[in-house]
């Protein structure tokens, strides 16, 4: 086996899409409690994005490749790893980077066996999206059967999985938010959420306030920030809970924000990131994805949704398509 490989790079270290390119670096070698896996598909996710032009926070022990998500074939271990798998294995997982690649090494605790019943493209959009969606909807957001949810971003490929394993756990009623009438259309045909908004058109807040007839929803989950903070308050039910997921609508709250709701309604608001956690809280995750999830992708009552599939050598191309906010469900990338 060579001891290079292929991994996408970005020139000048950080850059628009355009500075994306395929280069030739050092093959990873796993660590004792690592795995290497020959990489088959990996997913796109927003934190790429920001990652390439140099705005996110890489966790230390993260290689400088992209890429948090990929399906592919054990290769080999580290020494004394292995017990759950074997070599020739089909996996996928979840790792702190470096799945732009040919390669990777990971630690055993953030992969899956992957079934039969999942390609290798669908199998590469699960691990980062249905881990942070059970995440927020249960660890943070503590949801419970007979609730009701709010997902912001509702065609996101984290929302697309919240709003089913929201409808598996028994919501009481689910309402997303989306850019376009296109978006709304496949969330409420589609998806089956009980009332979508376009954020563009509609005020949501006041329109969700209507839905719920004044009560509000239990639990909100928002990859947005600053320009829905005020909705979010105006929305919650009392002892109601905000999952704040991402700052897309930025990091500073609009002149006039009334914060006399979190008072009054005993609202909580707890931001959460993923990449950031330790490999056991991760692991932890993965066995809940394992032991809730991985049965109902086997009898295909959840789907995963993959909006395009491109080879890796379009890396720019998928990029450029991610950032147009026009894709419902992932981009996967194919070697």
């Amino acid at each position: 086996m060579s001891d290079t490989m292929r991994a996408i790079a970005v020139k000048g270290g950080k850059g628009p899409a355009t500075a994306l390119f395929v280069d030739t670096i050092p093959r990873p070698v796993a660590a004792p409690g690592q795995a290497l896996v020959k990489i088959r598909a990996f997913g796109l996710n927003r934190m790429d994005l920001l990652q390439r032009e140099g705005l996110y926070p890489v966790p230390p022990q993260a290689p400088e490749t992209i890429g948090v998500e990929f399906s592919g074939v054990i290769e080999g271990f580290g020494e004394g790893t292995g017990a759950d798998f074997r070599v020739g294995d089909e996996v996928f997982g979840l790792a702190y980077g470096g799945a732009y690649a040919e390669y990777i090494a990971v630690s055993t605790k953030m992969l899956v066996h992957k079934p039969a019943e999942l390609s290798w493209e669908e199998a590469a959009g699960v691990p980062e999206t249905w881990i942070t969606a059970s995440q927020a909807l249960f660890l943070i957001g503590e949801f419970q059967e007979g609730q009701s949810v709010l997902w912001h971003a509702g065609a996101s490929s984290v929302s697309i999985s919240g709003i089913q394993l929201a409808k598996a756990a028994g919501a009481k009623a689910i309402y997303a938010t989306a850019g376009s009438q296109e978006k709304i259309d496949f969330l409420e045909k589609e998806l089956g959420v009980t009332a979508a908004f376009n954020y563009r058109t509609q005020d949501w807040a006041k329109e969700i306030q209507k839905a719920t007839g004044g009560a509000g929803v239990n639990l909100t989950v928002d990859f947005v920030g600053g320009t829905y903070f005020q909705g979010n308050l105006d929305v919650a039910a009392r002892d109601g809970r905000v999952v704040l997921l991402g700052l897309m609508g930025g990091g500073k709250l609009p002149d006039g924000v009334n914060i006399a709701p979190l008072l009054m309604k005993r609202i909580r608001v707890e931001g959460s990131t993923l990449r950031s956690r330790d490999e056991d809280y991760q692991g932890r995750l993965r066995d809940t994805l394992v032991s809730h999830a991985l049965p109902k992708f086997q009898d295909r009552t959840f789907r995963v949704f993959v909006e395009k599939v491109m080879p890796w050598e379009q890396i720019v191309q998928a990029h450029q398509l991610l950032e147009s906010n026009s894709t419902k469900g992932k981009i996967i990338c194919v070697l």
